[in-house]
């Protein structure tokens, strides 16, 4: 979802568009959801992320509706470089706030604009995949595809 200036605001993969525009709803209630495609510039970032230009989507703007805490998340994700991985205690420590590792958690899985804001490139301590909330194979292609090191999960 773009709004009228062409900023992304919502973002997730098809499989969760019903709970997207749920979500959509309780943040934007006013907003008019109209079908149609993206603004060319946003198109092209993804289309070339997908390509394979890992950094494409760096320069897409976008907006998010959250509380204080959780866009500081989402600022500090955009700080991850592709390529590149931070744990959640790597994350909490660079906002600053060391000990709150689970409030960063949740905000990572409730970002609302998925891909853009790089959640999945927040792994565990041990350099292991955890939580995504699009799916640990999609976190796992996600990370491949952009070159960034990881392990997987002891099962």
């Amino acid at each position: 979802m773009t709004d009228e200036a062409g900023a992304l605001r919502a973002f997730n993969w098809t499989d969760y568009e019903a709970a997207m525009k749920v979500w959509i709803g309780r943040h934007y209630p006013k907003a008019a959801l109209v079908e149609g495609r993206s603004p060319p510039a946003v198109r092209r970032a993804f289309e070339a992320y997908f390509a394979g230009e890992a950094r494409a989507l760096e320069a897409v703007p976008w907006q998010a509706s959250g509380t204080p805490f959780q866009l500081k998340v989402w600022e500090a994700l955009c700080t991850i470089p592709a390529g590149e991985t931070l744990s959640y205690a790597g994350l909490a420590a660079r906002i600053g706030r060391p000990t709150a590792v689970r409030a960063v958690g949740h905000a990572n899985g409730a970002n609302p604009v998925a891909v853009v804001v790089p959640c999945h490139r927040v792994i565990g301590t041990d350099g292991s995949l955890t939580g995504y909330g699009g799916s640990l194979p999609r976190k796992r292609w996600l990370l491949e595809m952009e070159g960034a090191a990881f392990r997987e999960a002891a099962a």
